[in-house]
């Protein structure tokens, strides 16, 4: 259900802009990790770690798009006076952060032993 766009500016200071920039940015930062990663882990034949940053593109791009469609829906609990922060995209957000950043360090550790 799509709620209609306001006609005043809620928040002068644009919280909600702030925090839609704030996702896109992490969700931008996550796919060209990923493909950084699978650039030089298919050039390497380490075919996993390939794999594992392409897994990291999908993520990025699926947070990418939730964020998108969620920009929209944060005037409501903004004019609620509630918090815009989704706390169950917070959490999947850092797991998956947590996931492929220790992916990247073994990574590293695999290819500076191998030389």
């Amino acid at each position: 259900m799509n709620t209609p766009r306001p006609t005043a500016v809620f928040d002068p200071g644009l919280q909600h802009e702030r925090t839609a920039l704030a996702w896109e940015r992490t969700a931008i930062a996550a796919m060209v990790a990923g493909v950084l990663m699978a650039r030089y882990a298919s050039l390497s034949l380490h075919f996993v770690f390939a794999f594992i940053g392409l897994g990291q593109v999908v993520v990025g791009a699926g947070v990418l798009l939730w964020s998108a469609k969620h920009y929209d829906d944060l005037h409501g609990p903004l004019r609620a006076g509630d918090s815009p922060i989704h706390p169950t995209a917070a959490r999947v957000v850092g797991i998956a952060t947590i996931v492929f950043t220790g992916a990247a360090l073994v990574f590293s550790v695999i290819i500076a032993a191998t030389g």
